[in-house]
């Protein structure tokens, strides 16, 4: 490919991403050890799992939100972006049963929380080898992972509910649905269900597929973990994936990090 058709791919894919992460598909990075072991289940959501305990209030959730102590390398952000923070109002599909992934993928938290707190964490660009072509020295500077989380708690049996409703939505609209958020529309071509983090008392880990262009399909990536009463969400996106439709894999470090801290 010469420089100036990836230089045009480069533009394009980076005004695609943030039109993903407005319309609700975060960014991430690293290595996500979840999707090493297909051996685990696609979800650990079940009946069984541990019930909720107490609700946290806003105050408590900040205490136990990530910070940048918390994680080796990227940069956490405590107060997210005005063009990430995206009301639920904002947040539409053409599918109601589909709304929770579109929520999950915004940043937005499910059903009725008691309280929510978010942050925000974008990795660190690859840097490019020695030598490397203009072509290649392009893309690996778009090779950026960026991640909204939300920690939101419920009362009574509100975490669960949440959950449940979220693994619900994946199993219905596996084929795919139209998202609408903050007037930006997002077409998700495909559903899927992989292998959820371990760490909490329910989690489930799902990859959407958008059409970032008529040529292009991009992986989006969402987990959400429940410790009893609380449930965080992490949407994860790479720029570099949507400008060729390659797979990433969430930065297992941060969700490590973030489910570690809560109680």
């Amino acid at each position: 490919m010469r420089t100036s058709a990836v230089r045009r791919t480069a533009l394009a894919a980076s005004a695609a991403a943030l039109a993903l992460l407005a319309t609700a598909c975060g960014g991430s990075g690293d290595e996500d050890k979840a999707g090493d072991s297909k051996g685990k289940a696609d979800s650990t959501a079940s009946a069984s799992a541990a019930p909720a305990g107490k609700a946290l209030t806003a105050a408590e959730l900040e205490k136990v939100a990530l910070a940048q102590a918390d994680v080796k390398s990227g940069k956490v952000a405590t107060k997210v972006a005005a063009t990430d923070d995206i009301a639920k109002d904002q947040v539409k599909t053409d599918d109601a049963a589909c709304l929770p992934l579109a929520h999950a993928q915004a940043g937005v938290a499910q059903a009725e929380p008691a309280a929510t707190v978010k942050r925000s964490w974008t990795g660190e660009p690859v840097k490019p080898a020695e030598g490397t072509s203009p072509e290649e020295a392009l893309l690996a500077g778009l090779d950026v992972d960026k991640m909204l989380i939300n920690l939101a708690s419920y009362e009574g049996g509100g975490a669960e509910e949440a959950m449940k409703g979220l693994t619900a939505a994946a199993e219905k609209c596996a084929g795919g649905f139209t998202a609408t958020v903050s007037g930006e529309k997002a077409e998700v071509v495909e559903v899927a269900t992989t292998a959820a983090p371990e760490g909490g008392d329910e989690a489930s880990a799902i990859t959407l597929t958008v059409a970032a262009d008529e040529n292009v399909k991009a992986p989006s990536k969402i987990v959400v973990v429940r410790k009893g009463a609380t449930l965080v969400s992490f949407s994860a996106v790479n720029l570099a994936a949507v400008a060729t439709g390659e797979d990433f894999e969430v930065p297992a470090e941060v969700v490590d990090a973030q489910v570690g801290k809560l109680a």
